[in-house]
């Protein structure tokens, strides 16, 4: 009887600590801000406010995506104490494609694949501090990606 017991707690025991990082993942989730269908409602959910245009965003991307499934970018922050680092893509089913955060003197330097349903500007926002800074990029998607 007292085998029995002992596993129950052991099992118990496992699944209480494997729960406690997937809580912690949930606690930072942005769910409305992800969920957004508009621009202005991912932002908003982000609460992103006053964005200054900066020419120390660099975004590389395509001109032209022959298949807006896979679409390559990289993005640097010339910023000095970039914190993070929001991707947007207007015309997406969901607008805030990602959200970068660094810390500890880490370089806000991104390369990632993004999928596009249509031809529209790639927003990147970038925050120091309590200020936002951002630039736009221009994709034309001649295949679509989402479905």
């Amino acid at each position: 009887m007292q085998r029995r017991h002992f596993l129950q707690g052991l099992v118990g025991a496992t699944a209480a600590l494997l729960w406690l990082p997937l809580n912690a993942i949930a606690a930072i989730w942005n769910k409305a801000a992800f969920e957004s269908t508009t621009l202005e409602g991912a932002e908003q959910g982000m609460a992103i406010s006053k964005e200054k245009p900066s020419k120390d965003i660099i975004i590389v991307a395509p001109d032209k995506a022959e298949n807006g499934a896979v679409v390559q970018i990289e993005i640097t922050s010339n910023i000095p104490n970039t914190e993070a680092l929001a991707i947007f893509v207007e015309k997406n089913p969901t607008a805030l494609i990602s959200n970068y955060m660094f810390s500890n003197g880490a370089q806000p330097f991104v390369v990632t694949r993004i999928k596009m349903a249509e031809t529209s500007d790639v927003k990147v926002v970038a925050k120091v501090g309590s200020e936002y800074f951002t630039a736009s990029r221009r994709v034309e998607v001649l295949e679509n990606g989402c479905g």
